[in-house]
């Protein structure tokens, strides 16, 4: 579909604003469920990638942690700072290379693990969408992320 001239700055028309509302529904539908567990969303996201890689036996160092969350050190060090304090993670330093830090789940944040294996079936609690739509949905956010990570990258 093809848009007039006209229409190509109109507010809806725009994938970023879709998107990005889409983004904040999705953030306000998981807090009242997080907040159950005493994270904020980005925190969850950090415990997911820790529990998924603990499952799979991983080390997981800070640098990777940015890099699967997409998040630079500035936004992931106050984050994990602040897990830390409430004592489902640590973090320590290579003494091989002071630079690396890894960070470990504590039994706490074991413990977690098995109150958030609730929370996906909250969130779609209520909602009538066929699992199969959000399924293709995720893929399709997925491929749309490679290819402008893909752009980005080759535009540097």
């Amino acid at each position: 579909m093809e848009l007039e001239s006209d229409d190509v700055l109109a507010l809806d028309n725009q994938i970023c604003f879709a998107l990005y509302a889409a983004n904040r529904a999705v953030t306000a539908r998981y807090r009242p469920l997080l907040d159950e567990l005493g994270l904020t969303y980005p925190q969850y996201l950090a415990m997911l990638v820790l529990w998924e890689r603990e499952q799979a036996g991983l080390t997981t160092r800070v640098s990777d942690l940015g890099q699967r969350l997409r998040l630079d050190s500035g936004t992931l060090t106050p984050l994990l700072k602040r897990l830390s304090e409430r004592g489902l993670l640590t973090r320590e330093r290579q003494s091989q290379d002071e630079r690396v830090v890894t960070v470990a789940l504590t039994e706490s944040g074991r413990r977690l693990r098995e109150r958030a294996q609730e929370v996906p079936e909250q969130l779609l609690c209520g909602l009538e969408i066929e699992p199969e739509r959000l399924v293709a949905l995720r893929q399709e956010l997925k491929d749309m992320i490679r290819i402008l990570e893909g752009a980005a990258a080759s535009s540097d």
